[in-house]
């Protein structure tokens, strides 16, 4: 039988995927979470993980790796998070739709915040990161046509919730 041979990632190739993709895998992780710390705490963890599996990882696909381990992380803390949350209750006037916003950016950033996860996430990838739907169903396990469908249905979202450029001038 013959074996598939892997590239191998070398600590120069891992020095350099800090370079090129760990101020995009911060910003994806921190439009999910909105916290900067723990979005810091997750790249980290990411990085970690991959210095740890340096003779494991293909060193061509080093940014799948690095996103698909953040998006893992990201769930996996938010799922915990949630466990620990979930008798506390909201402080008082967040999310009250009372705030006037004069910002769009502002206002497009709190409507994507009420995205459920998976749609906010696939967004995030697309929309912010520029991934292919491969690219993304690579990164969360989902098929093309399921990325397509969540990325629709977040988009149509966003267009309720936001309405017409009137509203938010």
């Amino acid at each position: 039988m013959k074996e598939k041979l892997q590239k191998r990632m070398t600590i120069g190739e891992y020095n350099q995927s800090v370079n090129l993709y760990a101020d995009r895998l911060y910003r994806f992780v921190v439009k999910n979470v909105k916290d900067t710390h723990f979005a810091e705490d997750i790249v980290q963890d990411s990085y970690e993980k991959m210095w740890k599996n340096l003779a494991r990882v293909d060193g061509e696909k080093v940014k799948a790796y690095l996103f698909t381990t953040a998006y893992h992380t990201l769930i996996d803390r938010l799922r915990k998070e949630k466990r620990m949350n979930f008798v506390e209750d909201l402080p008082a006037g967040e999310g009250s739709y009372a705030s006037q916003y004069n910002d769009v950016k502002e206002r497009l950033h709190e409507a994507v915040g009420h995205l459920p996860e998976m749609q906010r996430i696939v967004l995030t990838l697309r929309d912010y990161e520029g991934y292919s739907y491969q690219e993304i169903g690579e990164v969360t396990g989902l098929n093309e046509s399921q990325v397509k469908v969540y990325i629709y249905r977040a988009r149509l979202f966003l267009k309720n919730y936001i309405g017409t450029m009137d509203v938010l001038v």
